[in-house]
């Protein structure tokens, strides 16, 4: 047991790389094995790469980052205007910044693409249509 708790450290520590060096020295000193297991588990681990997709404004870190990701709009979606909040199957919350409408179908959870664009733009671009605004990520 006292091998497999380094180990499962190691891991953590090099794949989510957010584990501050206190917060381990903490768990270390923990005499009681249970205790020292407990607080190894309650470290903070780091999202994956597709959750951290546009929040740059949100975390200032994007590290592995994707380029792009695709995801559906939950529920409706008849077109848009500057400051139309969508959410995403996955939980993100967009804001669209472009001050052009878009008037469109009644659409049910559209398949959309958001994508990088330069000088830390992003893009959100239906998968049916040409349609696409430039976005923020707001959540």
């Amino acid at each position: 047991m006292k091998r497999t708790i380094p180990l499962l450290l190691l891991f953590a520590c090099g794949v989510a790389g957010a584990v501050d060096d206190a917060l381990v020295l903490r768990c270390r000193a923990l005499p009681d094995t249970a205790s020292r297991l407990a607080c190894y588990e309650a470290l903070p681990v780091a999202p994956p790469a597709e959750q951290r997709f546009g929040g740059k404004r949100l975390e200032q870190k994007v590290d592995d980052e994707p380029a792009a990701i695709r995801s559906t709009v939950r529920g409706r979606l008849d077109g848009w205007r500057h400051g139309t909040q969508l959410t995403l199957a996955n939980g993100q919350v967009w804001r669209v910044v472009d001050d052009i409408d878009a008037v469109l179908p009644d659409l049910v959870d559209p398949a959309v693409r958001i994508e990088r664009g330069a000088l830390g733009a992003y893009y959100l671009q239906l998968e049916t249509n040409n349609n696409a605004a430039r976005v923020i990520r707001v959540r």
